[in-house]
């Protein structure tokens, strides 16, 4: 695996446009795009998701990730999520994270992460649970990322403006 790509990570709360940006921004600079793997694993749950699940959906996301890094020929990746967010959910619903995924967190960095504001209005979705706890999961994101000692950036905005935000923090972050 190269080594030298560098990853970019588009996190935050639920419905805070999370998988439009980073496929805007992939399309804007022609670079890879590693999806959420969550989502697409969670729209095939039949029953509440378990500690199990979450170790799964870890494993996909890292698996899905590792298959773009070793086949892409840009110099970033854009990532819709990333496996922090198994340790918010384990720890919000289940109360508990999988050692693997508190053994992997300093271990997989990632160079950029743009964290999405919570300024964007609800949208309802089967996959999407807390509406009303916005505020309190986006405390949380600056806590984790801060334990991590991150680089990350808040992107507020509506419209072309968010994007538009996004693309200046990516902009300074690569020097362009």
């Amino acid at each position: 695996m190269n080594k030298n790509i560098k990853k970019i990570a588009i996190v935050g709360p639920e419905s805070t446009g999370k998988s439009t940006i980073s496929q805007l921004l992939a399309k804007y600079y022609k670079v890879s795009w590693v999806p959420e793997y969550a989502r697409y694993y969670c729209e095939n749950l039949v029953a509440d998701y378990t500690l199990q699940d979450e170790v799964n959906m870890y494993y996909g996301q890292v698996a899905l990730e590792d298959a773009i890094l070793v086949t892409t020929e840009s110099d970033f990746i854009i990532c819709d999520t990333t496996f922090i967010t198994v340790k918010i959910w384990s720890d919000e619903v289940l109360c508990e994270t999988p050692q693997l995924v508190l053994d992997a967190l300093p271990e997989r960095p990632y160079d950029l992460y743009l964290l999405m504001d919570i300024d964007l209005p609800w949208q309802d979705d089967p996959l999407r649970d807390f509406p009303e706890k916005r505020e309190y999961f986006m405390q949380v994101w600056h806590k984790e990322l801060k334990a991590l000692n991150a680089n990350y950036k808040v992107i507020s905005g509506l419209g072309d403006e968010r994007l538009e935000n996004a693309i200046m923090a990516v902009n300074d972050f690569l020097g362009v």
